[in-house]
This record gives structure tokens, sequence and C-alpha cells, in this order.
């Protein structure tokens, strides 16, 4: 379970080294932040020092789709001049500040704004040693906002103050665990509050995200969180604790946020936390699927209101679409007839309507690039047989095994990245093999897997155990490539990119 520790907390960073939007420079008003279906671009220059290659530059952002429910990401070749240009960038609030990276230096992270039909441009300068030495973007914005935001956060993210060792919360009330989460959450906003060089706005972004990324990551599934503190401060996989029941009251922090504050349309970690509220067993909230949005967003209010100390408001439209967004990220299934008509019905020809309708065409063309869902199950076979099993059943083929976990941001990321390369390989003699295990909830698993097709195994805890000592695997996602005689040829923990696992493939076949 220290591996699962690990990766939800790269999981958290990785999300947080992305996106916040609007301008920093200046107060931010939330009440003016308005949802559009728009399209941006962004062009630029990147200099460097003489003896710098400046063949293969690239410049990469990432753009948060909070209606529809998505991480989007962009990638601009940088021309021998140093220019580069992104022309039509999707963005579904009129004014959005994206991510930025080159592959000069990819762990320095930029906000870049963005503001629907218009052109932001931005001029980098790297020293020889890959730090940057100057940079001007237009619009304007705050410079220390633009360069240190995502390393405050990351400060703050996993800052220990005095703790030395985590405490016993498995054998505590459920009262006891949620007052120990507010009091981390205050040390870490202190992080954040006390930095010097960022602005006051740039800080109330960070300290509404830092809260949310907080509940998503240790607070909403309350039953792993505490299996998880048990196995650090017991090291026994083997045995689980009494835990306490819990039921809808334990969602009453949710009213501590205002979910209704137009902002969280600002905050990265909002989409996250919009799928965890739609996810969560105990809350309950039902699929869309072809029920009519008014009779849907009763049965919502009926579980949510008490909850989140509202009846009525923004938050309820925007948890809707959402909700289609489920539909079409996890299950990469189109909208059907009725759920058109019924989005025609009650948002007209809105911002939100042309949004999901936006995402849809892109839907009905990848999904087209799918190949049919197979689970088989192993849970019979003995650890140390589990994968040879596997393998035996496809001879002559070369395999490719994924470990993963619904909860791995990573591991979702490669395979939406994979798609394409998949459906190159379509029909070659290569199989796609799926693992996972208990750390991914049963019924979140069974719909994440609708959008990935191919082969799927729901292995015991033993038999994932096995395979990551057997095979020396530190962490998820990892890989494990087989030839055609069945011997391992390949194993690796990161997704390296297309191009490389492509190669690799085709080296078998």
């Amino acid at each position: 379970m220290n591996h699962l520790k690990v990766f939800r907390l790269f999981c958290m960073v990785y999300f947080l080294l992305l996106i916040y939007q609007q301008s920093f420079g200046k107060k931010i008003d939330a009440s003016n932040l308005n949802v559009i279906a728009g399209t941006s671009a962004i062009t630029g220059e990147i200099k460097t020092t003489d003896h710098i290659n400046k063949d293969n530059i690239y410049v990469y952002i990432t753009v948060p789709h909070n209606i529809s429910g998505e991480f989007v990401k962009y990638k601009a070749l940088v021309d021998h001049s140093g220019k580069f240009s992104l022309d039509s960038v999707a963005i579904e609030t009129d004014t959005c500040l994206v991510s930025l990276y080159t592959s000069l230096n990819p762990e320095k992270y930029l906000f870049v704004k963005l503001i629907n039909g218009e052109v932001t441009h931005l001029n980098i300068t790297f020293q020889s040693d890959f730090i940057i030495k100057d940079i001007h973007i237009t619009p304007a914005m705050n410079t220390s906002d633009v360069t240190r935001g995502f390393e405050v956060m990351l400060k703050a993210l996993t800052h220990k103050g005095n703790r030395s060792i985590e405490p016993p919360l498995y054998n505590q009330s459920v009262g006891y665990f949620q007052n120990y989460v507010q009091k981390i959450l205050s040390e870490r906003l202190e992080v954040i509050h006390k930095d010097t060089l960022i602005s006051n706005d740039l800080k109330e972004l960070l300290s509404k995200d830092l809260r949310l990324s907080i509940y998503n990551a240790h607070v909403f599934d309350y039953e792993n969180e505490m299996y998880r503190n048990f196995y650090n401060l017991n090291g026994n996989e083997d045995q689980k604790p009494d835990l306490q029941k819990i039921d809808r009251s334990y969602f009453h922090f949710l009213k501590d946020f205002d979910l209704n504050d137009p902002q969280y349309l600002n905050s990265l970690n909002f989409l996250d936390f919009q799928k965890e509220i739609l996810q969560n067993e105990t809350l309950g909230i039902p699929m869309i699927g072809d029920s009519d949005i008014p009779s849907w967003l009763k049965k919502v209010k009926a579980i949510l209101s008490d909850l989140v100390g509202f009846d009525h408001g923004s938050y309820y439209d925007i948890l809707a679409a959402n909700a289609y967004a489920r539909q079409l990220n996890e299950e990469v299934s189109p909208l059907t007839v009725t759920q058109k008509e019924n989005i025609t019905s009650y948002w007209k020809d809105g911002a939100i309507a042309q949004i999901l309708f936006r995402k849809n065409k892109e839907v009905i063309a990848l999904n087209q690039l799918k190949s049919p869902v197979v689970v088989k199950d192993v849970s019979l076979v003995s650890a140390n047989k589990v994968l040879e099993t596997i393998i035996a059943q496809h001879q002559d083929q070369v395999v490719f095994v994924d470990l993963w976990a619904t909860w791995c941001a990573p591991c979702l990321e490669a395979m939406q990245q994979f798609r394409s390369t998949k459906q190159e390989l379509k029909g070659k003699g290569i199989v796609f093999v799926y693992l996972t295990n208990s750390s991914s909830p049963v019924k979140l698993w069974e719909e994440k897997i609708k959008g990935i097709g191919n082969e799927h195994y729901y292995l015991t805890d033993a038999q994932w155990t096995y395979l990551m000592n057997h095979y020396e695997l530190e962490g998820i996602p990892s890989y494990l490539l087989f030839n055609k005689q069945g011997v391992l040829v390949q194993k690796f923990t990161g997704f390296p990119g297309n191009v490389e696992v492509r190669d690799m493939i085709n080296a078998l076949l």
C-alpha cells in the first residue's frame, strides 16, 4: 500500500501542474466569468544560447475544460527561427489561464492567459542551464504569479509541519478524522498565505484549489483512506481494520465549500471534485442516462441540497453538464438522440449545450477507434501463475500489459494519448491487456474500461502485490511487453510516449 500512497500523491501533484484561469495582475471578479464554447490562439518565440540544439523543441499547453470534464493538451513544434503557434485552442470560459512548459525545461510550468477570439503572444529566453532568463507575455500578466504559482502550490501540498509520523486514524471517530484533515489543511494554507512574492489574487485561487485537492485525495473515499492509514502504521496487508460505517451525512463538509461560487470555474481541482461527487457510491447520484434534466436534478437535489447548503443555483447546471461529460469521457460513448433532445430542451442554444455538442463530435470520431471490451477472471489462479496464464492465451502474438488504476491520473492520460497509436496497430498481431486491483472501485472500473476497450483483469491484492514485487515495479502506470514467444522483452514505469512504445511493439511484430 505504500506504492498507492506515493502514486496517489503523484497523481494529485500531476493535476496541480496544469492550469489556473483568469489574469492575476488585477482583482478577479468571479461574477464576470462567463461560460462559452470559445477558441483562442497562442503564438510566441523561444530564444536560447547559441550552443543549444534548436531541433525538436516543443511547447506544451494544457487547458482545463470544467464543463465538458477533461484536460485537453496541445503540442506545438518550435521552428528553426524559434517561433511557434497554436491557432485553435478550445476554451470553455471567456478568459482562462492555461499551463505551459517547453521541452527545454519540462519541470518549469508557466501560466499563460488565453482570451476568447484573441491571440496571446509570449517570448521566452532561456539561459544555457535552461533556466528562464526573461519572459514577455501579451496581454501582460504579473510575472511572479506566472513563474512561481505552481512552486508555491507544490510546496503547500508537500508541507508536513511538525509531524514526524502519521497518527492512527482508522481507530478514531469519523469526526476526529475530519478535524484532523482541517488541521492539515490550515497548516498548508499558511504556506500559501505567507508567501511574499505572489499576489493576493493568486493566493485566493491557490487556497481554493488546495482545499479541493486535499478533499479529493483523502476525504471522499473514507474506507480506502483508513485502510491506507492502517497499512502504513501496521505494515500488514493481510489484515483489515474494523471501520465505522459512513452514510450520506459524512459529506456534510460539502457545505463549507460554497459550491455556487462561480470562481470554481477558475479552479483546477474542481473537475476532479465533481467526478468524486458523481461517482461516489455512498452519495449514490444516479447516472443521467436518458433522463430529462429537470427530473434528474430533482433526484440529485434530494441527495445533495442539505449537504451543500442550497437547492438552486448555477452549480446544479454545471453538475448536470459534468454528468454528461462522465459518459463522453469515461465511456467514450456519444450522446443518444434522447440525450441531445434533453440538452437542447433545457439549455436551448446556450454555451453549455454548445460545449457538450462540440465534445460529442469528438467522441463520435473516437468511438470508432475503440475495440470491444473483454473482461476475464483469473481470481482463482495462484499469484505466481497469473501472468503466465494470461500470456498463454495469446500464442504467436505480442502482448502489451498495462498495470493501472482508476485513480491514477498519469495512467488515464497515457491511455488517452495512446488511443490513435493503438488503432494503427490494430490487427497486426498485438494484444493489449489491462490489469488493476481493489484500489480501483469495481463500479468505477467497470465504467472506465468501456472507454478503454481490449482485455481487462481485476486482480486480487495478492496477485497484484506479487506482480509488482516480482517484476520490481515501483509504481504505476507500469508496462510489460512480451514477444510472440511469451518472453518478457521490455518493462518500464511511466509512459514514455506514443513513438517510443510504437517502435518497441513494431520491433517485435
